[in-house]
């Protein structure tokens, strides 16, 4: 901060702005030092609004210099124009006029990675939200919508690949040796949506024929290097190209899409339209460099950014508030591809998994907001987990209600009525119920009230009658600026199980699994002609975001594991009995008693294990222990190391009392063959690397079998598993395995971008990986501050993952993290807000360790030139 407190942006103070630009024509001169840009606005009253005069054009712009400005060729003097460091106000004398404005840029000093700016060689841009503003003063927000062409100008030597938006029209050479080329996108957009690329990259070439026979020219650029990783992500598009047409009825809608892969980028990718970019990590893949998990990640990223061609950029958001438009329903839509393409039950175990660990603790925190926010300092701070995940399940909670069908007709409402346009949530909604003629008034409070509700179940069953209830109550605890709930809509899919582990029918067609809408604080439901006690099972398929409560003996919970028809919460079952049996040990840890594990998880592990009624998928899954994350977001005060202790003590237990069983489970799966990413062969590979990771904890030979996958794989899956466990493991002889493993994978992988962010995330998450050594790898050649998916795999894994070193007594972590957001505060102020989480979440930690972070946090909150990123975070926090 300098002088003030960055200023509050509400929701309510919305309006629409003086002016529209319905044309803007750019031409960039790309230099080595400087970058010189004019922009030609074609400006319009907004008669939307009442004026009693002729209001100055106030534009957006930072970190320019502004070397001239026109009014219909008429040049300004700076006397007749406002020029602030945040703004550029113009004179205005006419309803309609032309704005010509030339501003130089220095590219390649922009660590903040928005606008444009260089990595490596090249030069790219990132506009979402505001890096529009960075290049040319501009009315930088969503509901201006404007045709945009694009003329760039640069050295066809040093860039002989330059990109914008939409088809190329024109490329000339220049008298100066210089070349001149010129994209024109048909369709209007906001500024956020503008691309541009220039530099040396080789192209892959695809292509795409659409639904109504229309040839679609499909382009993949990256460095020459990285040209053989490039079928997977071309795949994974006109996969995704397709669902569309079929499962929303959407085509393409130009002759050009192209990819463009970048090693310096905040996020994992941007829509821009016709123009994707993407972080390197999120779209190069090949089996030596790349896990099962990098080629599914691929493949839904890929997805996720080409469906919003149309819930995006056809149809975009009105405001920043309106985040979640585009973002919760694009989630949805590559959440459902992904079923598709893989397990839907396990894309669906996923996906909550990651609610319940990550953005369920969001809604407990002091940034706690709704999936619309009211208000906000800075808008990068709102690309959270409450406007993506939670936004998407708060659609698939519309799905839920108004069915498949009904959502299709709601979405082609939604498309048509608003294309080209840029528009609410409300709208989103409007159209839904519309289509459908259902009345989703108390619905929209998901949109606007913050938090996880609570449901709490309680159920009777009158024999004499065969009548069975279900008493639902429902609650939202208090989060910052909402001390009060009002009930939500919830839509709660149950079943009914008997003694025999059978689905039990809940109505006179026999349906097995009914969707109950809640709508109340407390409310009861009836089911009739029930002809035993049976037992619930709740939230199937989790139909809605929250958290149920019912008093599950240890005993129901190991019936559901083996019974329950719904795969979501069979999983669950096992989740929850491990979660009981872990907290009872972190009691017993901190008591300082002797560690007792409860024999019935023993057991259902080894009916996992001996049974054959699970796809390898869900098996791999279900043997999986809830993480750490996931049982301190069930405990009332987090004591990260007692958390650590217990669970790794489950781990160790399971490992040895079923080590024949994993043993065997592992040589069924050890198979040997050429790797193909088909969804059956990672489900076999990953629970091949579950029961490795159980057998090197129980004995010398799993650490060998390790030793041995981690030299003789034939795929990146298998090695880095290996590699992953080896780091893990206790022995003096896995600890020489896991340092001759690190150093033959640098030597190997020494000069492969991915590769090296793998090398540093599975050192910084390594259990005995301590400050110090993370300290020293930050001198590694290796490692580059300015690079966000070096300081992610380093510092952020470091501060995510390594739960015992990062909470060591003396708070040096919590400095540790606190001294590089400082140092990124300054570089890259997304990155650094980004990092903070996890010491803002103070509160919940045992009396010390939340005052050492706190500690941290106002050291931080004390710092001049706070940037408005950290600065919201930062104080939220400290609250």
């Amino acid at each position: 901060m300098k002088d003030a407190q960055p200023r509050t942006i509400y929701l309510k103070d919305y309006q629409e702005p003086d002016y529209w630009i319905d044309q803007t024509d750019l031409t960039f001169r790309l230099g080595e030092d400087y970058t010189d840009v004019t922009a030609v606005l074609q400006v319009r009253l907004n008669k939307n609004k009442q004026h009693e005069h002729l209001p100055n054009l106030v534009l957006d712009g930072t970190d320019m210099q502004l070397l001239s400005v026109s009014i219909d060729n008429q040049p300004l003097d700076s006397s007749l124009y406002s020029l602030t460091t945040e703004n550029l106000s113009l004179p205005v004398n006419a309803e309609q006029f032309t704005a010509t404005i030339n501003t130089r840029i220095k590219p390649q000093e922009n660590t903040s990675l928005e606008g444009l700016y260089r990595s490596n060689d090249m030069f790219c841009t990132q506009c979402e939200a505001e890096g529009f503003r960075k290049i040319t003063y501009y009315l930088d927000r969503p509901d201006v919508m404007a045709k945009f062409s694009t003329t760039i100008i640069a050295d066809p030597k040093k860039y002989p690949v330059m990109l914008s938006n939409g088809n190329l029209i024109a490329d000339e050479n220049l008298d100066d040796g210089l070349r001149k080329v010129k994209w024109e996108d048909p369709f209007k957009k906001p500024c956020y949506l503008f691309a541009l690329v220039a530099g040396d990259l080789a192209c892959v070439d695809d292509e795409f024929i659409t639904h109504s026979g229309r040839k679609v020219a499909l382009k993949l650029f990256t460095e020459a290097t990285n040209v053989d990783k490039c079928e997977h992500a071309l795949l994974s598009l006109k996969r995704a190209m397709k669902w569309d047409e079929e499962v929303y009825g959407r085509e393409y809608d130009l002759d050009i899409f192209m990819i463009v892969a970048v090693d310096h980028f905040n996020m994992g990718a941007m829509e821009n339209k016709g123009l994707n970019i993407f972080n390197s990590s999120c779209v190069l893949a090949k089996p030596e460099t790349a896990t099962d998990g990098t080629y599914q990640r691929i493949e839904a990223i890929v997805a996720h950014e080409y469906f919003h061609n149309w819930s995006g950029n056809r149809v975009t958001c009105r405001d920043w508030f309106q985040l979640s438009l585009k973002e919760g329903f694009t989630v949805f839509r590559d959440a459902e591809f992904s079923a598709d393409m893989n397990s839907r039950p396990v894309k669906r175990i996923e996906d909550a998994n990651f609610l319940r660990t990550m953005q369920f603790p969001e809604d407990a925190g002091p940034t706690s907001h709704p999936v619309r926010p009211a208000s906000y300092i800075e808008i990068s701070n709102f690309y959270t987990l409450t406007v993506y995940e939670k936004g998407a399940e708060v659609v698939r909670m519309i799905h839920n209600i108004v069915g498949k069908e009904g959502f299709r007709k709601g979405s082609d409402l939604y498309f048509s009525r608003h294309d080209g346009q840029a528009v609410t949530t409300e709208d989103f909604v409007k159209a839904m119920e519309e289509a459908n003629d259902v009345d989703l008034a108390l619905f929209r409070r998901w949109y606007t009230q913050s938090g996880t509700p609570v449901v709490h179940v309680s159920d009777n069953y009158d024999a004499a009658n065969k009548r069975y209830t279900l008493t639902v109550k429902q609650n939202c605890p208090p989060t910052p600026g909402q001390a009060e709930k009002v009930p939500f809509h919830i839509p709660f899919a149950v079943g009914l199980i008997d003694a025999l582990g059978n689905d039990m029918p809940l109505d006179e067609q026999g349906n097995t699994t009914l969707v109950l809408d809640v709508k109340e604080a407390e409310q009861t439901f009836t089911f009739n002609n029930i002809s035993e006690q049976p037992l619930p099972s709740l939230a199937r398929d989790f139909s809605a975001p929250v958290k149920v409560e019912y008093p599950y003996t240890r005993d129901q919970l190991m019936f559901l594991m083996s019974h329950d028809n719904d795969g979501f919460n069979r999983w669950d079952a096992g989740q929850k009995l491990a979660v009981d049996i872990i907290k009872e040990l972190v009691e017993q840890q901190r008591a300082g008693m002797t560690l007792a594990l409860d024999e019935r998880l023993v057991t259902a592990y080894k009916s996992l294990l001996t049974g054959s009624s699970l796809d390898k998928a869900m098996l791999t899954k279900m043997l999986a222990l809830p993480s750490e994350d996931y049982v301190a977001e069930e405990c009332d005060v987090i004591y990260p190391l007692s958390i650590h202790v217990a669970r790794d003590f489950v781990r160790r237990t399971l490992a040895v009392k079923l080590h024949k069983q994993f043993k065997t489970c592992f040589d069924a799966n050890n198979t040997q063959k050429a790797y193909q990413p088909t969804a059956e062969d990672i489900a076999e590979r990953s629970l091949k690397n579950i029961c490795l990771s159980y057998l090197t904890l129980a004995d010398e030979q799993g650490i060998e079998l390790s030793w041995q996958q981690y030299q003789q794989a034939n795929n990146m899956t298998d090695r880095f598993s290996a590699l992953s466990i080896l780091e893990n493991a206790v022995s003096v002889k896995a600890r020489d395995y896991a340092e001759q493993a690190l150093a033959s994978f640098y030597q190997q992988w020494q000069r492969d971008a991915q590769m090296i962010e793998q090398w540093l995330s599975v050192q910084a998450g390594g259990e005995y990986t301590d400050l110090e050594k993370i300290q020293q790898l930050m001198q590694h050649n290796a490692f580059d501050m300015k690079n966000p998916n070096k300081v992610r795999a380093l510092i952020g894994v470091f501060a995510n993952r390594n739960k015992v070193h990062f909470h060591r007594d003396d708070g040096a972590g919590y400095a540790f993290l606190a001294d590089q957001v400082l140092v990124l505060n300054r570089l890259n102020p997304q990155m650094a807000s980004r990092l903070l989480t996890p010491i803002t979440r103070w509160r919940r930690y045992d009396e010390m360790r939340g005052a050492l972070m706190k500690e941290q946090l106002q050291r931080i909150m004390k710092e001049k030139d706070l940037s408005k990123d950290v600065y919201e975070i930062v104080s939220k926090s400290l609250k």
